[in-house]
């Protein structure tokens, strides 16, 4: 670390020439694979010869002039600028005295073609409240309290656990007044409330759509511009950190929404940063997204890939993540997404693969397993790309999960008929275990299903208001029952009657009917069965996990199936009415144990249903004792799901 003497001579502008960066940091950016750029980039509080203030370091490589402006000098461009090292990386810096834990700063840059703009750090641990626009000095002050989890969390995050997640958008899930978009729960408060519903309700991790800072409410946190600052809505960095320690200390996992693949043109985030374009790619048929009126990170360029490395590296390393779930994967490794032909370039082999893209993806897992072993990256990706989950030494990209797309398609595809027309249907609800052993998958049931006219659950399904109950409290079970991993967007879970609407808040005021508060019981059973009941996670990702019993009664609209783990004792049954007769005297044949009982039924009068046709005393008949198996008769409501174990 080298610092010179003053470069003015008036104390309080002086800048020395300091820095942070080694010739390995160096070697590491400029390959593309820096994971912890966030601790030389940006503003640092530091002590130089006994004098406080902040160092500041930041990559524009085609300015010839950078400085730092902000309310310390008034934002006069030419009080503190910053040196730029020689050593070609693009990189300027300095220390200046006496800047402040809270002070507002943007970088001033002189860029390509001497256009000037003024840009809120890349870096930035902190940002204004929106519609203000500056970086915040600062640095954190906590000292973390989940100790017990971050040591154990290896077997609460493992793909052979139960993962129950509820997808949570932070400023709609409750407000202060229900219909003020600008009124907002802070970090603490949202604490308060939202820790014990999550751990009530059974759910064994939240998903928190994109809490990265971004400039406009309605892009819900997806066209972010802070890629390590927690947005200042809810109030400053260290809230939300205690948000995930008290999370954590109850025994809750939190995955964060994570969008590397496009970023908007605000005049003070990325986009043209140094007067041309340095974060995204230059060609705008790469560089553009048409769909989101955004641009395209350039992952060719090694800095770049180094700043999305570190930002992902930053949010598991300092607010404790239990993972990414990493937005648009899709859009990221096709250079034809959403696009005509002659509106995109093949690649070198003539095909449509973006290799550096790829690349980049295949860099951030390698990284993040290496240096997190206990957390999971999740890819939200739409197509039937191949290797998503797949191990990078087996020529995939390494994810842990993804988001089964297919499977919620065809599932509301399915449940969205009248239930005369579900038995020529069947191949559509039952294809996705044809497919699911190609990835590891999530089930999701997500915000983006309950928006823009897709109307929400309850209004998906057919039939009067009992038979659209019932119907989701099935397409529930089947989802729980489902081999992988489950997602739940909040809401849901007692059956909100209206599409999500980000500038209000739910309509919790719906809990004081029965059939939505009975909905949200049934869920709540379905959370602590599926965490309870080995069967149901200990090999959900693998083909010895699930058995089909019953496929061939496709006009009664009755499929069964088992659910199976380690030992035999822990098997489950499960029985879907897909239908709305009801059956008695039920028989089918089941090998194994010839002792079970009913653990759920959807038709249970405590989750609104008619409480008819429930099965307090199963029948069993011994069929072939050698072959150990055994006839059972049940009684079948109309639209149920049943688990007997």
């Amino acid at each position: 670390m080298a610092y010179e003497d003053e470069h003015f001579i008036d104390t309080a502008k002086l800048v020395w020439n300091y820095s942070f960066f080694t010739d390995d940091d160096i070697k590491l950016f400029q390959k593309g694979i820096l994971s912890t750029g966030y601790e030389k980039f940006g503003s640092h509080h530091l002590r130089v010869l006994d004098t406080e203030g902040f160092y500041f370091a930041v990559w524009a490589p085609n300015a010839t002039y950078v400085s730092v402006i902000g309310d310390f000098n008034g934002w006069k461009k030419q009080l503190h600028p910053l040196y730029v090292r020689q050593d070609n990386s693009g990189i300027w810096e300095g220390f200046i005295p006496r800047i402040k834990k809270g002070d507002l700063y943007k970088y001033h840059i002189r860029g390509f073609n001497d256009i000037e703009s003024e840009k809120s750090d890349p870096y930035a641990l902190f940002a204004e409240l929106r519609p203000g626009t500056a970086s915040i000095a600062w640095y954190f002050e906590k000292h973390w309290n989940d100790q017990e989890w971050m040591e154990h969390r290896k077997r609460n995050n493992a793909l052979n656990a139960p993962w129950s997640v509820y997808e949570v958008h932070l400023a709609s899930w409750m407000r202060p007044e229900k219909n003020k978009e600008s009124s907002f729960n802070t970090y603490a408060q949202i604490t308060e409330r939202l820790v014990p519903y999550v751990k009530a309700m059974g759910f064994t991790h939240v998903e928190l759509m994109p809490v990265m800072e971004y400039p406009y409410d309605g892009s819900w946190g997806y066209q972010g511009t802070g890629y390590f600052a927690a947005t200042s809505r809810f109030g400053p960095p260290e809230e939300l950190m205690y948000l995930i320690e008290t999370m954590h200390q109850h025994g809750i996992g939190v995955i964060l929404d994570w969008v590397p693949s496009h970023f908007p043109g605000d005049a003070h985030g990325l986009y043209k940063f140094d007067g041309t374009h340095t974060y995204e790619y230059a060609d705008m048929r790469k560089g553009y997204h048409p769909d989101w009126n955004s641009y395209i990170f350039n992952y060719s360029r090694a800095e770049v890939r180094s700043f999305l490395i570190s930002s992902a590296h930053f949010w598991m390393n300092k607010y404790h993540a239990d993972g990414i779930r990493v937005d648009a994967v899709n859009s990221i490794i096709r250079l034809d997404f959403s696009r005509k032909e002659g509106e995109w370039e093949k690649n070198i082999h003539g095909t449509n693969e973006n290799l550096e893209a790829i690349a980049f993806l295949k860099d951030l897992n390698k990284i993040l397993y290496r240096d997190f072993p206990d957390i999971q990256t999740i890819a939200e990706e739409a197509s039937d790309w191949p290797g998503i989950t797949k191990p990078i030494r087996k020529g995939g990209f390494g994810f842990g999960m993804k988001w089964m797309m297919g499977w919620m398609h065809d599932t509301f595809r399915y449940f969205k008929l009248p239930h005369n027309l579900r038995p020529e249907e069947q191949d559509t609800f039952t294809f996705s275990i044809m497919y699911f052993y190609d990835e590891k998958f999530m089930l999701p049931l997500s915000h983006d299903e309950v928006v823009h006219g897709k109307s929400p659950m309850i209004y998906k399904m057919p039939g009067y208001e009992a038979e659209k109950f019932s119907n989701l409290r099935l397409l529930y079970t089947y989802m729980y029952t489902h081999p992988g991993a489950k997602l739940l967007f909040m809401g849901n879970e007692f059956a909100q009657t209206t599409e999500w609407n980000d500038k209000s808040e739910l309509d919790w005021e719906l809990l004081q009917h029965d059939s939505h508060h009975k909905m949200q019981l049934c869920v709540k059973d379905l959370n602590h069965i599926y965490r309870n009941e080995p069967a149901m996670y200990e090999y959900q990702f693998e083909q010895r996990g699930f058995e089909w019993i019953e496929l061939n009664k496709r006009e009664e609209g009755v499929v069964m199936y088992k659910r199976k783990g380690k030992h035999r004792d822990d098997d489950l049954l499960v029985i879907l009415n897909l239908s709305n007769q009801v059956f008695t005297d039920w028989k089918m044949q089941v090998k194994g144990k010839n002792h079970w009982r009913e653990i759920f039924n959807s038709n249970n009068i405590a989750y609104w249903g008619t409480g008819e046709n429930t099965n307090e005393q199963l029948r069993i008949n011994p069929i072939d004792k050698k072959k150990k198996i055994c006839e059972i008769i049940v009684d079948i409501p109309a639209l149920s799901a049943m688990i007997f174990r």
